[in-house]
């Protein structure tokens, strides 16, 4: 989309004091998949950079790997859905109980903690926060005890407008558990749910909930609380000859939502079908998804910017999202 490049945000952690040493690797985890990914030439370009770069900041290749799809509403109540852009976490155990933050979106605000258990978080930047709220709740519940080197990047930026922090969070805590659930097991997705429910209570529990388990080609509908079901419901545009389009718009803060709205009628008028937030709120932000017909999408394309270039505003960004599945991990 536009803005800066997505950041990648590189996690180590262990016990017992700060230290340069890196921690042995902890028993029973080095035959995991994902070791030889960032060599492994047919292997996607983003998972052989997060695979390539945990190894670079940390001595040794990933224990596993894993992908987390960004995640949208449909703008029915519940309904949600998983895009075919990821975020991927790569992580390989540690022994030794210090969380080491760094981000290369943030290089001067690296910062070392303690993986504390209770009391209050220790001083962190605002960017730490959120994967130290992670780690310390996985820590809680018995995974990464002993610590986790851990490298996240994302495929998307905020500017394209679908919500970054709920994959991220998918793919941190999917990939810590993993390495620190015995082999041959996988990671309990539902209780990884609850854990950063509680963990992150401001976070959107409807995406977070697709991220964990959409299929491809279907939405997730979600029940009301308490519980939570869920059922799969059929949301495939590709297939009834339709296309489901990003259209995010740019400039300014304070003009995106009345050019949000310009944007989308000028969709509709072209021949879109239908149009919504792909967040929970009603009201116009930064995206809207829109849905519209394969013989159209040239013609819309067109017509929305026209519009922008004769106004001389800052043409929409269109992102083609495909209805894809939920997060896994990558051999």
């Amino acid at each position: 989309m536009t803005g800066a490049e997505p950041a990648a945000l590189v996690v180590r952690s262990g016990a017992g004091g700060i230290t340069g040493a890196e921690s042995p690797p902890a028993p029973g985890t080095a035959d995991r998949a994902g070791g030889d990914l960032a060599r492994r030439a047919t292997a996607d370009p983003l998972y052989r950079l997060v695979a390539y770069a945990l190894e670079a900041a940390h001595g040794r290749p990933p224990t596993a790997v894993w992908s987390a799809p960004y995640a949208f509403h449909l703008g029915s109540p519940g309904l949600v859905a998983a895009a075919g852009w990821p975020t991927a976490a790569a992580a390989a155990p540690r022994t030794d109980g210090l969380v080491r933050l760094s981000s290369l979106g943030h290089p001067a605000d690296s910062c070392d903690l303690p993986l504390t258990l209770s009391g209050p978080p220790p001083a962190a930047p605002a960017w730490a926060v959120r994967p130290y709220a992670v780690l310390r709740a996985l820590a809680r519940a018995g995974y990464g005890l002993g610590g986790t080197d851990l490298h996240v990047q994302g495929s998307l930026t905020a500017a394209a407008g679908l919500a970054t922090a709920e994959p991220a969070d998918c793919a941190v805590a999917l990939a810590v558990a993993d390495v620190h659930t015995a082999a041959g097991g996988s990671p309990d997705r539902e209780r990884l749910a609850r854990l950063l429910a509680g963990a992150l209570p401001d976070g959107d529990d409807g995406l977070r909930r697709a991220v964990l388990f959409a299929r491809p080609g279907r939405a997730l509908l979600l029940g009301a609380r308490p519980g939570r079901r869920r059922r799969h419901v059929a949301f495939d545009p590709a297939a009834s000859g339709a296309r489901l389009v990003l259209v995010a718009v740019r400039g300014e803060a304070a003009d995106r939502p009345r050019e949000l709205t310009r944007a989308v009628a000028c969709a509709r008028r072209a021949g879109a079908l239908s149009a919504w937030p792909p967040g929970p709120g009603p009201g116009p932000g930064r995206s809207a998804l829109v849905l519209l017909p394969e013989s159209r999408t040239a013609a819309v394309r067109a017509a929305v910017a026209e519009d922008f270039r004769d106004r001389g505003r800052p043409v929409p960004r269109f992102l083609n999202i495909a209805v894809a599945g939920a997060a896994r991990r990558e051999e």
